[in-house]
């Protein structure tokens, strides 16, 4: 059960990692999934642990959360708060589009670690 549940965990963060490094390399050019993966796991934890303490507030808990995940792409990104929104909304869509697919064709549920929202 351990090892289903790590298998599940490292196959979604590399899918939420995925999202993360074509919206990098869209939006600042950057062309490391290794950075991506690190910053999808970073993510990931932020998301939760704002999640876990402030996301039950009403619209503001979802905001901050959203707010916390964008930060940490700022922080790993050097190109400012729009470009770091705009890298999170490019690896959503990404993300969307390869979990469809994924589903689709049977091999995997829609939800990915690293990526809010999925």
């Amino acid at each position: 059960m351990v090892l289903a549940s790590a298998v599940v965990f490292i196959a979604s963060l590399l899918i939420g990692a995925l999202g993360i490094y074509v919206g990098a390399r869209v939006i600042v050019g950057a062309a490391d999934y290794d950075h991506a993966i690190v910053t999808a796991l970073i993510g990931a934890i932020v998301w939760a642990l704002v999640g876990f303490f402030i996301g039950w507030i009403p619209l503001l808990g979802p905001i901050l959360a959203l707010l916390a995940y964008i930060a940490v792409i700022n922080l790993r990104y050097p190109a400012g708060w729009t470009a770091a929104a705009m890298i999170g909304l490019v690896a959503w869509v990404t993300v969307l589009v390869a979990l469809y697919v994924l589903a689709a064709l049977g091999i995997t549920g829609f939800n990915a670690v690293g990526v809010p929202g999925l």
